[in-house]
Protein backbone atom coordinates (compact mmCIF):
# COMPACT_ATOMS: atom_id res chain seq x y z
CA UNK A 1 0.00 0.00 0.00
CA UNK A 2 0.99 3.18 -1.00
CA UNK A 3 2.28 5.68 2.12
CA UNK A 4 -0.46 8.22 2.69
CA UNK A 5 0.97 11.77 1.87
CA UNK A 6 0.56 14.46 4.64
CA UNK A 7 1.68 17.86 4.35
CA UNK A 8 4.08 17.44 6.58
CA UNK A 9 5.50 14.74 4.80
CA UNK A 10 6.08 17.11 2.14
CA UNK A 11 8.14 19.47 4.75
CA UNK A 12 5.32 21.54 5.61
CA UNK A 13 5.34 21.40 9.72
CA UNK A 14 2.28 23.04 11.10
CA UNK A 15 2.88 22.19 14.38
CA UNK A 16 5.86 23.78 14.26
CA UNK A 17 4.07 27.10 13.36
CA UNK A 18 1.98 26.95 15.91
CA UNK A 19 4.92 26.29 18.53
CA UNK A 20 6.36 29.90 17.46
CA UNK A 21 3.63 31.36 17.89
CA UNK A 22 3.25 30.12 21.50
CA UNK A 23 7.21 30.85 22.32
CA UNK A 24 7.51 34.60 20.74
CA UNK A 25 3.84 36.19 22.32
CA UNK A 26 5.75 36.88 25.32
CA UNK A 27 8.53 38.36 23.64
CA UNK A 28 5.91 40.58 21.20
CA UNK A 29 3.94 41.88 23.83
CA UNK A 30 6.71 43.66 24.80
CA UNK A 31 6.29 46.06 21.87
CA UNK A 32 2.25 46.91 22.26
CA UNK A 33 1.49 50.14 22.58
CA UNK A 34 -1.81 51.27 24.90
CA UNK A 35 -3.55 50.99 21.44
CA UNK A 36 -2.74 46.97 20.56
CA UNK A 37 -6.24 45.29 20.86
CA UNK A 38 -5.54 41.83 20.01
CA UNK A 39 -2.84 39.10 20.86
CA UNK A 40 -0.92 37.91 17.69
CA UNK A 41 -2.12 34.48 16.55
CA UNK A 42 -5.49 35.62 15.06
CA UNK A 43 -6.56 36.51 11.45
CA UNK A 44 -5.97 40.04 11.87
CA UNK A 45 -4.62 42.63 14.36
CA UNK A 46 -6.56 45.49 15.92
CA UNK A 47 -5.61 48.76 16.31
CA UNK A 48 -7.36 51.54 18.05
CA UNK A 49 -6.74 55.22 16.91
CA UNK A 50 -6.96 57.97 19.09
CA UNK A 51 -8.29 60.43 16.73
CA UNK A 52 -8.62 63.05 19.13
CA UNK A 53 -5.26 64.06 18.79
CA UNK A 54 -5.60 64.97 15.45
CA UNK A 55 -7.46 66.90 13.18
CA UNK A 56 -7.60 65.16 10.20
CA UNK A 57 -5.56 61.88 10.21
CA UNK A 58 -4.09 60.47 7.27
CA UNK A 59 -2.36 56.59 7.49
CA UNK A 60 1.09 56.54 5.89
CA UNK A 61 2.02 52.58 5.09
CA UNK A 62 5.35 51.40 3.94
CA UNK A 63 6.74 48.38 3.11
CA UNK A 64 10.09 46.97 1.91
CA UNK A 65 12.62 43.89 2.91
CA UNK A 66 16.29 43.54 3.95
CA UNK A 67 17.47 42.11 0.48
CA UNK A 68 20.64 40.69 0.12
CA UNK A 69 22.51 41.58 3.60
CA UNK A 70 20.43 38.36 4.87
CA UNK A 71 22.84 36.18 2.83
CA UNK A 72 25.78 37.71 5.30
CA UNK A 73 23.53 36.35 8.01
CA UNK A 74 23.15 33.10 6.75
CA UNK A 75 27.20 33.18 6.46
CA UNK A 76 27.35 33.81 9.93
CA UNK A 77 24.39 31.88 11.18
CA UNK A 78 23.72 35.21 13.03
CA UNK A 79 19.92 36.13 12.67
CA UNK A 80 19.16 38.19 15.82
CA UNK A 81 19.59 42.32 13.93
CA UNK A 82 18.47 41.78 10.77
CA UNK A 83 14.88 41.99 11.83
CA UNK A 84 16.02 45.62 13.24
CA UNK A 85 17.03 46.00 9.69
CA UNK A 86 12.94 45.22 8.54
CA UNK A 87 11.37 47.35 10.88
CA UNK A 88 14.58 50.52 10.00
CA UNK A 89 13.97 50.41 6.41
CA UNK A 90 10.22 50.81 6.60
CA UNK A 91 9.72 52.92 9.66
CA UNK A 92 12.38 55.31 8.19
CA UNK A 93 10.15 55.81 5.31
CA UNK A 94 7.75 56.56 7.27
CA UNK A 95 8.65 59.56 9.12
CA UNK A 96 10.04 61.21 6.19
CA UNK A 97 6.14 62.50 5.53
CA UNK A 98 6.19 63.87 9.41
CA UNK A 99 4.16 60.25 10.63
CA UNK A 100 4.64 58.60 13.41
CA UNK A 101 5.03 54.88 13.27
CA UNK A 102 2.12 52.91 14.81
CA UNK A 103 2.34 49.37 14.26
CA UNK A 104 4.10 47.00 11.94
CA UNK A 105 3.98 43.29 10.51
CA UNK A 106 6.69 40.56 9.20
CA UNK A 107 6.37 37.61 6.47
CA UNK A 108 8.96 35.29 7.21
CA UNK A 109 9.33 32.68 4.08
CA UNK A 110 11.87 29.90 4.30
CA UNK A 111 12.09 26.74 3.17
CA UNK A 112 11.93 24.82 6.58
CA UNK A 113 10.84 26.29 9.75
CA UNK A 114 13.88 26.32 12.71
CA UNK A 115 12.18 27.46 16.25
CA UNK A 116 15.57 28.83 17.26
CA UNK A 117 16.13 30.82 14.13
CA UNK A 118 12.98 32.16 13.64
CA UNK A 119 12.83 33.56 17.50
CA UNK A 120 16.15 35.13 16.86
CA UNK A 121 14.49 36.83 13.60
CA UNK A 122 11.51 38.46 15.45
CA UNK A 123 13.86 39.16 18.41
CA UNK A 124 15.42 41.62 16.26
CA UNK A 125 12.12 42.68 14.93
CA UNK A 126 10.88 43.37 18.40
CA UNK A 127 13.92 44.76 19.48
CA UNK A 128 13.61 47.59 16.44
CA UNK A 129 9.94 48.08 17.15
CA UNK A 130 10.49 48.81 20.47
CA UNK A 131 12.86 51.18 19.31
CA UNK A 132 10.96 53.07 16.50
CA UNK A 133 7.89 53.34 19.35
CA UNK A 134 5.68 51.21 17.22
CA UNK A 135 4.06 47.41 17.97
CA UNK A 136 4.56 44.13 16.10
CA UNK A 137 0.56 43.27 15.67
CA UNK A 138 1.16 40.27 13.35
CA UNK A 139 2.54 38.55 10.99
CA UNK A 140 2.73 35.54 8.87
CA UNK A 141 4.88 33.03 8.71
CA UNK A 142 5.46 30.49 5.84
CA UNK A 143 7.31 26.94 4.94
CA UNK A 144 7.92 26.93 1.48
CA UNK A 145 10.41 23.53 0.70
CA UNK A 146 12.28 23.63 -2.44
CA UNK A 147 11.10 27.43 -3.14
CA UNK A 148 14.64 28.17 -0.81
CA UNK A 149 17.78 26.70 -0.53
CA UNK A 150 18.15 24.99 2.88
CA UNK A 151 18.63 27.17 5.74
CA UNK A 152 18.03 30.00 3.94
CA UNK A 153 14.76 32.62 4.37
CA UNK A 154 13.30 35.99 2.80
CA UNK A 155 11.64 38.81 5.19
CA UNK A 156 9.61 41.60 3.85
CA UNK A 157 8.35 44.17 6.71
CA UNK A 158 5.03 46.70 6.58
CA UNK A 159 4.47 49.81 8.99
CA UNK A 160 1.89 52.18 9.26
CA UNK A 161 1.88 55.47 10.80
CA UNK A 162 -0.34 58.89 11.25
CA UNK A 163 0.11 62.12 10.36
CA UNK A 164 -2.61 65.31 10.63
CA UNK A 165 -2.96 65.99 7.34
CA UNK A 166 -1.81 69.90 7.96
CA UNK A 167 1.57 68.36 9.43
CA UNK A 168 2.29 66.02 6.15
CA UNK A 169 5.94 66.52 5.06
CA UNK A 170 6.19 66.23 1.71
CA UNK A 171 9.00 68.64 0.24
CA UNK A 172 6.97 70.90 -0.91
CA UNK A 173 7.58 73.79 1.49
CA UNK A 174 11.96 73.19 0.28
CA UNK A 175 12.92 76.61 -1.40
CA UNK A 176 16.19 78.08 -2.79
CA UNK A 177 18.61 78.60 0.22
CA UNK A 178 17.37 75.96 2.59
CA UNK A 179 20.17 73.70 4.07
CA UNK A 180 20.47 70.31 4.03
CA UNK A 181 21.77 68.67 7.49
CA UNK A 182 22.33 65.09 7.45
CA UNK A 183 22.72 62.73 10.06
CA UNK A 184 24.94 59.99 9.85
CA UNK A 185 24.42 56.04 9.08
CA UNK A 186 25.41 53.49 11.45
CA UNK A 187 27.08 51.50 8.09
CA UNK A 188 25.66 50.08 4.98
CA UNK A 189 22.37 49.92 6.18
CA UNK A 190 20.83 47.30 3.81
CA UNK A 191 21.53 48.44 0.76
CA UNK A 192 24.29 47.63 -2.10
CA UNK A 193 25.03 43.93 -0.69
CA UNK A 194 24.99 42.76 -3.94
CA UNK A 195 27.61 44.61 -5.03
CA UNK A 196 29.64 44.78 -1.83
CA UNK A 197 29.04 40.70 -1.70
CA UNK A 198 30.39 40.51 -5.02
CA UNK A 199 33.61 43.14 -4.44
CA UNK A 200 34.32 41.34 -1.00
CA UNK A 201 33.83 37.90 -1.02
CA UNK A 202 34.29 37.19 -4.92
CA UNK A 203 36.53 39.54 -5.95
CA UNK A 204 38.87 39.31 -3.20
CA UNK A 205 38.05 36.27 -1.52
CA UNK A 206 37.79 37.25 2.19
CA UNK A 207 35.49 35.48 4.68
CA UNK A 208 33.26 36.81 6.96
CA UNK A 209 35.53 36.65 10.07
CA UNK A 210 38.44 37.95 8.07
CA UNK A 211 40.00 40.99 9.72
CA UNK A 212 40.78 44.15 7.67
CA UNK A 213 43.12 46.83 9.15
CA UNK A 214 40.56 49.40 8.41
CA UNK A 215 37.49 47.85 10.77
CA UNK A 216 37.45 47.04 14.33
CA UNK A 217 35.43 44.02 13.73
CA UNK A 218 35.85 41.01 11.11
CA UNK A 219 34.19 41.81 7.91
CA UNK A 220 30.83 40.08 8.62
CA UNK A 221 30.23 41.69 11.92
CA UNK A 222 30.87 44.88 10.13
CA UNK A 223 28.39 43.97 7.52
CA UNK A 224 26.07 42.97 9.57
CA UNK A 225 25.87 46.22 11.73
CA UNK A 226 22.27 46.78 11.86
CA UNK A 227 20.10 50.17 9.56
CA UNK A 228 19.78 53.06 12.40
CA UNK A 229 15.98 54.06 13.11
CA UNK A 230 15.74 57.68 13.13
CA UNK A 231 12.16 57.84 14.16
CA UNK A 232 11.90 59.43 17.58
CA UNK A 233 14.73 61.93 16.35
CA UNK A 234 13.34 62.77 13.27
CA UNK A 235 9.92 62.97 15.48
CA UNK A 236 11.40 65.20 17.96
CA UNK A 237 13.06 67.55 15.26
CA UNK A 238 9.48 67.96 13.59
CA UNK A 239 7.51 68.78 16.51
CA UNK A 240 9.48 71.72 17.43
CA UNK A 241 11.15 72.84 14.14
CA UNK A 242 9.75 73.59 10.79
CA UNK A 243 11.30 70.73 8.70
CA UNK A 244 11.00 71.37 5.10
CA UNK A 245 11.64 68.16 3.78
CA UNK A 246 12.97 64.75 5.18
CA UNK A 247 14.58 61.80 2.78
CA UNK A 248 16.14 58.10 4.15
CA UNK A 249 18.93 57.40 2.01
CA UNK A 250 18.22 53.87 0.77
CA UNK A 251 18.60 52.07 -2.48
CA UNK A 252 19.83 54.96 -4.99
CA UNK A 253 21.86 56.56 -2.52
CA UNK A 254 22.07 60.60 -2.52
CA UNK A 255 21.67 60.65 -6.01
CA UNK A 256 18.15 59.49 -5.78
CA UNK A 257 16.85 59.81 -2.57
CA UNK A 258 16.76 63.46 -1.91
CA UNK A 259 15.62 64.85 -5.94
CA UNK A 260 12.59 62.70 -4.25
CA UNK A 261 11.56 65.03 -2.28
CA UNK A 262 12.49 68.45 -4.34
CA UNK A 263 10.05 70.57 -5.96
CA UNK A 264 10.44 71.63 -9.54
CA UNK A 265 12.89 74.51 -9.83
CA UNK A 266 15.18 73.44 -6.64
CA UNK A 267 18.32 72.40 -7.25
CA UNK A 268 20.71 70.13 -4.12
CA UNK A 269 24.19 70.43 -4.24
CA UNK A 270 25.82 68.22 -1.72
CA UNK A 271 29.20 69.12 -0.61
CA UNK A 272 30.69 65.01 -0.24
CA UNK A 273 33.90 66.78 1.40
CA UNK A 274 31.50 67.85 4.03
CA UNK A 275 31.23 64.70 6.49
CA UNK A 276 33.52 61.52 7.22
CA UNK A 277 33.02 59.20 5.08
CA UNK A 278 33.09 55.81 7.15
CA UNK A 279 35.96 53.16 6.27
CA UNK A 280 33.64 50.79 5.03
CA UNK A 281 32.92 52.98 2.45
CA UNK A 282 36.71 54.09 1.21
CA UNK A 283 37.27 50.21 1.12
CA UNK A 284 34.68 49.05 -1.31
CA UNK A 285 35.41 52.41 -3.55
CA UNK A 286 39.30 51.47 -3.26
CA UNK A 287 39.37 47.61 -3.38
CA UNK A 288 36.62 47.11 -5.77
CA UNK A 289 36.76 49.77 -8.12
CA UNK A 290 34.22 51.59 -7.68
CA UNK A 291 34.00 55.20 -9.06
CA UNK A 292 32.62 57.78 -7.01
CA UNK A 293 29.41 58.18 -8.98
CA UNK A 294 28.61 55.03 -8.56
CA UNK A 295 29.07 55.31 -4.42
CA UNK A 296 26.75 57.77 -4.37
CA UNK A 297 24.13 56.20 -6.51
CA UNK A 298 24.30 52.98 -4.38
CA UNK A 299 25.46 53.47 -1.21
CA UNK A 300 24.42 55.84 1.98
CA UNK A 301 28.41 56.87 2.63
CA UNK A 302 27.91 57.58 5.62
CA UNK A 303 24.58 59.46 5.65
CA UNK A 304 21.51 58.19 6.39
CA UNK A 305 19.31 60.66 6.58
CA UNK A 306 18.95 64.32 5.43
CA UNK A 307 16.74 67.56 6.56
CA UNK A 308 15.95 70.37 4.14
CA UNK A 309 15.43 73.48 7.03
CA UNK A 310 15.50 77.25 6.78
CA UNK A 311 19.05 78.75 7.48
CA UNK A 312 17.85 80.70 10.43
CA UNK A 313 17.21 77.10 12.26
CA UNK A 314 20.00 75.06 11.49
CA UNK A 315 21.93 75.70 14.44
CA UNK A 316 19.06 74.79 16.97
CA UNK A 317 18.24 71.61 14.52
CA UNK A 318 22.04 70.82 14.82
CA UNK A 319 22.70 71.20 18.72
CA UNK A 320 18.94 69.16 19.39
CA UNK A 321 20.46 66.78 17.13
CA UNK A 322 23.41 66.27 19.15
CA UNK A 323 21.27 66.23 22.22
CA UNK A 324 19.66 62.91 21.07
CA UNK A 325 22.97 61.54 20.40
CA UNK A 326 22.72 62.00 16.37
CA UNK A 327 26.20 63.08 14.65
CA UNK A 328 24.91 65.43 11.98
CA UNK A 329 26.25 68.32 9.76
CA UNK A 330 25.37 70.36 7.08
CA UNK A 331 25.99 68.74 3.88
CA UNK A 332 24.64 71.09 1.10
CA UNK A 333 21.61 73.67 0.47
CA UNK A 334 19.27 74.25 -1.90
CA UNK A 335 19.67 76.65 -4.68
CA UNK A 336 17.61 77.49 -8.09
CA UNK A 337 17.37 74.65 -10.71
CA UNK A 338 17.99 76.01 -14.48
CA UNK A 339 16.27 74.42 -17.34
CA UNK A 340 18.89 71.60 -18.18
CA UNK A 341 19.99 70.99 -14.94
CA UNK A 342 20.03 67.94 -12.76
CA UNK A 343 18.21 68.55 -9.93
CA UNK A 344 21.19 67.21 -7.59
CA UNK A 345 24.60 68.16 -8.21
CA UNK A 346 27.72 66.32 -5.67
CA UNK A 347 30.82 69.01 -5.31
Amino acid sequence: MAEKRTYKSVGVDVDIGNKLVKRIRPLVKTSFRPEVMTDIGGFGGLFSLNIAKYKRPVLVSTTDGVGTKLKIAFMMDKHDTVGIDLVAMCVNDVVTLGAEPLFFLDYISTSKLVLDKAEQIIQGIVDGCKEAGCSLIGGETAEMPSFYSDDEYDLVGFAVGVVDNDNIIDGSTITKGDKLIGITSSGLHSNGYSLVRKVLFDDLDLDVAARVEEFEKPIGEELLKPTKIYAKAILTLIRDFKIHGISHITGGGLVENIPRILPKGCQALVYKDSWDVPPIFRFIKEKGNVDEYEMFKTFNNGIGMVVAVSPPEVEDVLIRLRGLEQKACIIGEITQREKGQKSIKIL
